[in-house]
């Protein structure tokens, strides 16, 4: 019987690992969109301050021009942090598919011991609330 307690213990554990994973790629996604916004306004607002939009200008401000650099890295970031997203919930969603089928079959012996923590039901809510 410790045997499937451990197992039972294992998947959870697998189901909390890969939701906080998933969950720190959905933060960084959105900290990355968030710095990207705030740059862009920077960008503009130092467009105004002088006068050009051309970034091509010979005059065109190097802060905008740098600014500019870099919302480029940080969207080419978000597009590999969304690939890695794909898999990392197709991993979620296999070990929350594992944790049922074991909770069913500790179930089905008899055998049940409530396990279930809140706290995989809560990560489990905040994933489905930010993705």
């Amino acid at each position: 019987m410790k045997s499937r307690d451990n197992l039972l213990r294992l998947k959870h554990f697998q189901v909390q690992d890969k939701t906080r994973q998933l969950a720190q790629i959905d933060m960084m996604i959105a900290e990355f969109q968030r710095m990207s916004s705030d740059l862009l306004a920077q960008i503009e607002i130092e467009e105004k301050k002088a006068g050009i939009t051309d970034i091509n200008h010979f005059a065109y401000p190097t802060f905008a021009k740098a600014a500019r650099t870099r919302v480029d890295n940080l969207a080419v970031s978000i597009r590999d942090l969304e690939e890695k997203r794909v898999p990392a919930d197709e991993a979620l969603k296999e070990a929350e598919e594992e944790l049922k089928k074991a909770e069913l079959k500790e179930a089905r012996d008899g055998n049940s011991t409530e396990i279930t923590e809140p706290v995989v039901d809560a990560m489990v809510e905040r994933r489905m609330m930010i993705g």
